[in-house]
């Protein structure tokens, strides 16, 4: 019972720590990244030198309630849930907090281990809105998000799609790579597919909902 003890004790301590840490620091290197197989490429760049369209795409497409919620949308978990009671396929049930908990703090995968890291995911998700603020989060989210194939972060995958900075990313170019978030091994940004082109499309028009009612308001704030 000490060891056990001591270890939570460590762990609290440590993950506090870190989250304190990286409230100013960039996150250095993921265990995402670490795992990659396909190198890394990414360039950390400050949320003032990412246009607000790709801000406003993410919330449009991965977490309309990003501003409202305290790390978790209660909706969202319910409809997943019930998917998953349904025998669906669970998606849509994490909040851009959630997805920037996983990928600096845990692993990637699926799998019993799956089931531990959603454990560790509510923790970490917690830290952050706490010790965080909206902005640095959505700062984060930007930078460490997978954008390709060893591409990590909007800064490195303007560059590789557009051949530009994401400080001049249109609403098109944004939505269209916020539309591969999801699954950006597989979804082209430069030449979208069919589901792809017409997912970018909506989440282009859903930027205008997320300005008019000032839902991506909070980064700005």
């Amino acid at each position: 019972m000490r060891l056990i003890a001591r270890v939570v004790i460590w762990f609290v301590l440590l993950s506090v720590g870190f989250t304190l840490l990286y409230r100013f620091v960039p996150p250095p290197v993921t265990l995402t990244m670490l795992t990659d197989g396909n190198g890394i490429t990414k360039d950390w760049t400050p949320l003032s030198r990412i246009d607000r369209n790709m801000v406003s795409a993410a919330i449009a497409a991965e977490d309309s309630k990003f501003c409202s919620h305290s790390g978790f949308d209660e909706d969202a978990i319910r409809n997943a849930m019930q998917r998953n009671a349904e025998g669906g396929r669970l998606r849509g049930g994490s909040t851009i907090s959630q997805q920037t908990a996983k990928n600096v703090f845990l692993w990637q995968g699926e799998g019993w281990t799956r089931y531990a890291r959603k454990g560790f995911e509510v923790w970490f998700t917690f830290l952050i809105e706490t010790l965080w603020d909206k902005r640095r989060i959505m700062e984060v989210y930007l930078n460490v998000a997978e954008t390709g194939i060893g591409t990590y972060g909007v800064e490195a995958g303007a560059q590789r799609y557009f051949g530009k900075s994401a400080a001049s990313l249109t609403r098109t170019e944004a939505a269209r790579m916020a539309a591969a978030l999801p699954s950006p091994k597989t979804r082209s940004v430069k030449n979208p597919g069919g589901f792809t082109r017409r997912y970018g499309n909506t989440i282009a028009a859903r930027i205008g909902v997320v300005r008019r009612d000032g839902l991506d308001a909070c980064v700005y704030e």
